[in-house]
């Protein structure tokens, strides 16, 4: 008899936050045995049959520091790591797909999804033949049958779907392959876009035999958030829907589906008036709003509250699910001052695109990425041109802006744990000789929980990923509105997102915000400061088709000295990117290339 090792997510150990599943997904998830099992032991009881079931959500990949060290949005214009080994440096940054120091996104995540699509599989083969539990009644059996047939089918789609906007369309498998060998042989036949993601994956989501309506309630999950809290339920169905057919509309991939900018609308207003803070449904979905007199604690405990914790944070729809974490989690991206590594270091790209704190934009044109339009000014590095009648002031740039910018980035001057950030130039946070400290002058803030700091950094804090929130899907509904021309509807979407923050200004007023062109750049800047940090710029420039501009671009930072006793703010260019067209996807394994004779992506 062949066996299996029900815990062989080796790879995912590295993550030291997650002991176990038990400390991962609460009382749900009993920790499953370490030992190996027979396929015959394992589908021969209904507990391990869970536990095998359970382990899945392993396969759920936080985003903080993933590739080496680094973060996937230190590989587009929003940041940069400052030590010289993360991942990303020595790979995206430079033009490297096959670099070994990023092959846990490059290589390694063909290997990990298609593993995890195995599991699925094997679930679905077996799971009607495991015998019920004795403590069961018919009716809780035949519930949960359905609920763990519908899940393992969500996570199958979901992880084909991660493969997609890395690979582009790659093999579906549909069936539990030998693992003899090779761990998968997948064969070489590539399927349309069509094939892959209309015909298959959103079938599989919310088609009429798709997955969706065996899945978990959110009041089924609501009710019990301590056992059943990160578990997948019908709005994360509709919600990573509504996301794949934005993909799907979007110029990178329109016409190759029957999928169009309305099918987007109908999806997103189905979630808004089901879940939505009117919807129908007796739990809701809304933005994290607590906090009137501090409104950036509303954008930052947006991210930092739980969905089972400390008021239970109803924004998050789709998330992995954690343990308080310490010091050692956070040490790689927080400032040197405090004794950090510097890390994910927010550049001058994201720091323009925030507007001014009283609802108007700072610099006078956007393009198509959602950055400012930079101009040559003389001095040898390019800088927006400031809007006629602005209050930004390039001698203290971060002052009187957006405040997701302070709840996002730390910047000279930041309150941070019992101290203020200091980046001048051979100050605490910028030392000379120091090879992590920032070089583009600003540290990460988002996911950085400062309870951890407390008490000689031995405080704890939550840093749950989150893959959806409810602002993302305002902001899918906002994008489809203003690529079908309803301008002023899709202004009028956005500005719950900007009121919680004190961005009160009505949109619709705004001088610059009058044609498609300009309100469709503005919300890919609006989308683009939101979502800063969570996995999302690396694919919407990808499904804009403006890769080339965006992750091609100089990085920008900003050096501060002191001269006579005042700041000087000078912008400089921190890093030269490198991105190529054949570089919207990445390139097969070589192995697997080898291996099956799969037909690899263009000019790989």
């Amino acid at each position: 008899m062949r066996k299996i090792n029900i815990r062989y997510i080796a790879l995912i150990a590295a993550m030291a936050a997650f002991t176990s599943c038990e400390d991962m997904f609460g009382g749900y998830l009993d920790k499953q045995p370490s030992n190996e099992l027979t396929e015959e032991e394992t589908f021969g009881s209904w507990t391990n049959t869970e536990q095998f079931h359970f382990d899945t959500y392993n396969f759920l990949r936080a985003g903080a520091c993933r590739i080496n060290s680094s973060w996937m949005d230190s590989a587009t214009d929003l940041g940069h790591t400052s030590y010289s080994y993360a991942g990303t440096r020595v790979s995206f940054n430079i033009g490297n797909y096959y670099a070994s120091g990023a092959a846990n996104e490059l290589t390694d995540t063909w290997e990990h999804y298609y593993r995890g699509i195995r599991k699925c599989n094997m679930l679905l083969e077996h799971i009607d033949a495991v015998p019920k539990s004795a403590d069961d009644t018919e009716e809780a059996y035949e519930r949960l049958l359905k609920i763990y047939k519908a899940e393992a089918r969500f996570f199958r789609a979901y992880f084909h779907w991660e493969l997609f906007l890395r690979y582009g369309p790659v093999p579906i498998i549909k069936e539990t392959l030998d693992p003899d060998g090779d761990l998968i042989s997948i064969g070489k036949e590539r399927p349309t876009v069509k094939e892959f993601v209309q015909d298959f994956v959103l079938e599989e989501l919310i088609g009429n035999a798709g997955c969706m309506s065996d899945l978990l309630t959110l009041d089924e999950v609501r009710a019990d958030l301590e056992n059943l809290g990160g578990r997948i339920t019908q709005p994360v169905a509709l919600a990573l829907a509504n996301r794949i057919q934005l993909y799907m509309a979007s110029p990178m991939y329109n016409y190759q589906t029957g999928i169009t900018w309305n099918d987007v609308i109908d999806s997103a207003e189905k979630f808004i008036k089901t879940y939505g803070p009117n919807g129908t449904s007796t739990e809701k979905y809304d933005l994290y709003n607590v906090s009137p007199d501090v409104p950036s604690l509303n954008y930052q405990n947006a991210i930092l509250t739980t969905a089972t914790e400390q008021g239970k944070n109803p924004e998050i729809i789709f998330w992995r699910n954690s343990v308080p974490v310490g010091w050692n989690d956070i040490v790689n991206d927080t400032p040197v001052g405090e004794g950090g590594n510097g890390g994910l270091c927010p550049s001058q790209n994201l720091v323009d695109m925030y507007d001014m704190i009283d609802g108007t934009s700072p610099f006078a044109e956007y393009d198509e990425t959602g950055a400012p339009v930079y101009e040559d000014n003389g001095s040898g590095v390019p800088s927006p041109k400031v809007a006629i009648g602005s209050r930004y002031n390039e001698a203290n740039p971060c002052s009187s802006r957006d405040p997701r910018l302070s709840a996002s980035v730390l910047y000279n001057g930041s309150t941070w744990g019992d101290g203020v950030i200091d980046v001048i130039k051979g100050h605490r946070d910028n030392p000379l000789g120091n090879a992590n400290s920032t070089p583009t002058g600003y540290y990460l803030r988002k996911y950085m929980p400062e309870s951890i700091l407390t008490n000689n950094h031995s405080g704890t804090g939550y840093r749950n990923w989150i893959f959806i929130r409810y602002a993302e899907i305002l902001l899918n509904y906002a994008e489809a509105l203003c690529e079908t021309g309803r301008l002023d509807e899709a202004l009028e979407t956005i500005q719950p997102i900007r009121n919680r923050v004190g961005l009160t200004l009505d949109l619709k007023t705004r001088t610059d915000l009058k044609t498609q062109d300009q309100v469709r750049n503005f919300i890919r800047k609006e989308r683009t400061v939101e979502l800063a940090f969570e996995d999302h710029r690396a694919w919407d420039v990808r499904r804009w088709n403006v890769a080339e501009k965006s992750l091609g671009r100089d990085i920008y930072g900003m050096e501060v000295t002191q001269e006579n006793g005042k700041l000087k703010y000078t912008r400089k260019v921190v890093a030269n990117r490198v991105f190529e067209t054949k570089m919207y996807f990445y390139p097969i394994p070589e192995a697997e290339v080898w291996k099956s004779g799969i037909k690899n992506n263009p000019g790989w």
